[in-house]
């Protein structure tokens, strides 16, 4: 913007500058024209009246009478056309008479009688010419240089154009100043609202403590009202902001209240249906599988409290267990879980060579870390049809741990990768609670790896599947 304003402000110099020099030439050239014609006017009658005193007397050799007489300055030239022939002749720069050549004689003689006119002499440059006639039919030419004229008027030109650079010059250098220091609060606006940009909203902060500083935010000026707005849209911002992270605190906390709160009875469901199941005598018909149906959807429901809990926990930053964990050995351990319950899979194990690259250490929560390939290979189990091959594989990569999850399935939909790690997102709306899933899965594994500052992802295409994880190595010490 400065440079737009400064470029108009130079633009408008320059095109005042150079309109003015346009017109005041003209109007110059105008007037020393006019002052030369009449001088021109003068010097013709001079030469009139010397034709008409020499009538019949003058020397055909000669130079014409009109540049006998006294007053002719040096350069004028005559032609005169009477009884006694056509004489012709300029006065040099010695003062002496000069004869003109046929040709420069012929183009005197083409001026129309009346009005002055110039005319192209050749080697004698421009000339104002003037023709009259006398009595007896003859003509008297004469002319005047207009070199002075021209020389003025290009002298003017030259010293315009010098006034204008130096004008051009000058409005651009003061215009830079003016435009920096009349859009300084402009700067302020821009690096407050960079800052606020910078602030780590995505992670809950809700302080927005920058603002425009008061001597930018004045109303009479448009930069001082950009100000003035900026901060009422960032107080306006950290409203919605602190609201809204309210909200969220209280819904955490109803959360883990409430499933803290149904633990209980569901524990509590479930050792009454064992007990159902103890009592003497065999149950009556179709209570067996009312039974069953009680045991299976309050252990699914269970599932779903307790990872709601967990959420809740991990959502208000409660620390987690800090210990040197291997993921190799749970990387064993959660595969050997998954072949048992899914035996219909393919299950394969990929670990590094201890001896090249040392113990796949991380810094972390066991269980928790366990819950993460725990959820990675259940989805795979879960969301794959039987046959599939799932490979399981940890490699140390520098300053890194990477577990990955492979399988060869029909892959995820294009449109659920991006929201793959939200809370409760299914690939199917309509799948049955049957099938065990509560859309928290991936959630957990997301958050849980968060929260050991990690980071986790997925791509998908189909025939292969892949979920890696990244976590911190261990120090070496």
């Amino acid at each position: 913007m400065r440079r737009r304003v400064i470029a108009v402000l130079v633009g408008l110099v320059l095109a005042v500058a150079l309109a003015t020099g346009i017109l005041s030439a003209l109007a110059l050239r105008d007037s020393l024209m006019s002052q030369l014609d009449q001088r021109l006017l003068a010097s013709s009658q001079r030469a009139l009246g010397a034709q008409h005193e020499l009538r019949g007397h003058r020397d055909a050799g000669g130079p014409p009478p009109g540049l006998d007489v006294p007053g002719q300055g040096t350069g004028t030239v005559s032609v005169s056309v009477g009884p006694d022939g056509t004489l012709s002749g300029y006065i040099g720069e010695d003062g002496t008479f000069l004869p003109l050549t046929a040709a420069q004689v012929e183009r005197l003689l083409d001026v129309d009688p009346g009005a002055p006119a110039t005319v192209d002499l050749g080697d004698l440059g421009s000339y104002r010419a003037l023709a009259v006639t006398d009595v007896d039919d003859g003509r008297v030419v004469t002319g005047l240089s207009t070199e002075d004229v021209d020389d003025t008027v290009q002298d003017y030109v030259a010293a315009e154009t010098g006034i204008a650079l130096v004008a051009v010059a000058g409005a651009a250098t003061a215009g830079g100043l003016l435009v920096r220091r009349q859009l300084r609060p402009l700067d302020e606006v821009a690096a407050t609202a960079t800052t606020v940009a910078s602030l780590p909203l995505h992670e809950g902060q809700v302080a927005l403590d920058e603002r425009v500083p008061a001597r930018y935010t004045d109303p009479a000026t448009e930069v001082g009202q950009v100000g003035a707005a900026l901060n009422r849209l960032l107080a306006h911002v950290e409203d919605a902001l602190r609201q809204r992270h309210d909200s969220e605190t209280q819904v955490r906390q109803f959360v883990a209240d409430a499933s803290h709160e149904l633990r209980t009875p569901l524990a509590s469901i479930r050792g009454y249906t064992e007990l159902l199941r103890r009592l003497p005598g065999e149950l009556p018909e179709g209570a067996e599988q009312a039974i069953g149906r009680v045991e299976s959807e309050s252990a699914r429901m269970t599932t779903l409290v307790e990872d709601l809990l967990l959420l809740a926990r991990l959502d208000a930053g409660r620390p987690l267990a800090r210990e040197e964990v291997d993921l190799a050995v749970l990387a064993v351990d959660a595969v050997a879980d998954a072949h048992v319950a899914g035996a219909d899979h393919t299950w394969r194990l990929d670990l590094p060579d201890p001896e090249v690259s040392g113990p796949a250490l991380v810094v972390g929560d066991e269980d928790r870390l366990r819950q993460v390939l725990a959820n990675l290979l259940a989805n795979a189990r879960v969301h794959t049809p039987a046959g599939t091959t799932v490979t399981t594989s940890v490699r140390c990569e520098g300053d890194t741990v990477q577990l990955h999850v492979e399988d060869d399935g029909p892959g995820i939909a294009p449109e659920l990768l991006p929201r793959l790690f939200h809370r409760f997102a299914r690939g199917d709306a309509a799948r049955s609670p049957g099938t065990g899933s509560t859309g928290l899965g991936l959630a957990i594994v997301d958050a849980v790896v968060r929260a050991h500052a990690g980071r986790v992802a997925a791509d998908s295409v189909p025939g292969r599947t892949v979920f890696t994880v990244s976590f911190p190595a261990a120090p070496a010490d």
